[in-house]
C-alpha cells in the first residue's frame, strides 16, 4: 500500500531524531483497524523497528459506568465507554515520558479489570488503535494518524447483525455515536492518511 510506505518513511525520519513515535489508527467499528494494525506491526518488525500495540477496547470502564446512566445510549458509548482523561494521562502521556506503565485490562466475562505492567524501554513505535481516537483530548499525542474508511453497509453486512434486536441496539447506541463523531470531529479530514477498506483486502 502506498499509504503504508509513506507512513514508514515518516517513522524512519522520526527515528533518526531518536524520538518515540506514536501512531493512532482510527476508524469506526468493524472497519478493519485491527487487521491493518496487525499487518503494519508485522512490517515494522520485519524492518527491525521495535513496536508495541495498544487496543483502546482493552481499557474500557466497567458496565456500571457505561450503562443505565440516565444519558442517551449513544452518549454512554461516546462519552462514558472510556475514561477519556485517565487514558490521556495514564496511557498517552506516559508513552512519551515513561519506560514502564501499568494499565487495567478489561475482562468482559467477569466485568473486572486486571492490571498489567508493561515495559516500554527499547520500543521505537507505539501503535494505538481504537474508535473515536481523534478526540480533542487525545489527538495531540499522535505523531501520525491513520483513518480506515469503510462504509457502514459493508461493516455491518454480516449475518449475525441482521436480527431486529441487534439492528436497534446498533442504531441507538453505536451508530448515533459514530455519526456524532464524524460530524463534529471530522476525522477523515484531519487524519494524516486515509486508507479505504478495499486496500486492506487486496
Amino acid at each position: 500500500m502506498d499509504a503504508v510506505e509513506e507512513l514508514l518513511t515518516k517513522i524512519v525520519c522520526a527515528g533518526r531524531q531518536n524520538k518515540r513515535v506514536i501512531i493512532g489508527v482510527d476508524g469506526l467499528s468493524r472497519s478493519g483497524k485491527t487487521t491493518f494494525v496487525r499487518k503494519f506491526a508485522s512490517i515494522l518488525s520485519e524492518k527491525q523497528i521495535e513496536n508495541m500495540v495498544f487496543h483502546l477496547d482493552d481499557h474500557i470502564v466497567g458496565r456500571s459506568k457505561r450503562y443505565n446512566s440516565g444519558h442517551e445510549e449513544w452518549q454512554e458509548y461516546y462519552f462514558l465507554q472510556w475514561d477519556v482523561e485517565w487514558l490521556k494521562k495514564s496511557l498517552l502521556d506516559n508513552l512519551i515520558h515513561q519506560n514502564e506503565i501499568e494499565l487495567p485490562f478489561y475482562d468482559n466475562k467477569l466485568d473486572q479489570h486486571v492490571y498489567q505492567k508493561l515495559q516500554l524501554t527499547g520500543k521505537d513505535v507505539f501503535i494505538v488503535e481504537g474508535i473515536f481516537l481523534q478526540r480533542e483530548e487525545w489527538r495531540p499525542y499522535f505523531d501520525f494518524t491513520v483513518f480506515i474508511d469503510c462504509p457502514r453497509d459493508i461493516r455491518f453486512a454480516r449475518e449475525r447483525f441482521q436480527t431486529q434486536q441487534n439492528i436497534e441496539k446498533f442504531r441507538n447506541r453505536y451508530w448515533k455515536a459514530e455519526d456524532y463523531y464524524m460530524e463534529k470531529l471530522r476525522p477523515v479530514e484531519k487524519a494524516d492518511l486515509v486508507i479505504p477498506y478495499y486496500e486492506l483486502i487486496n
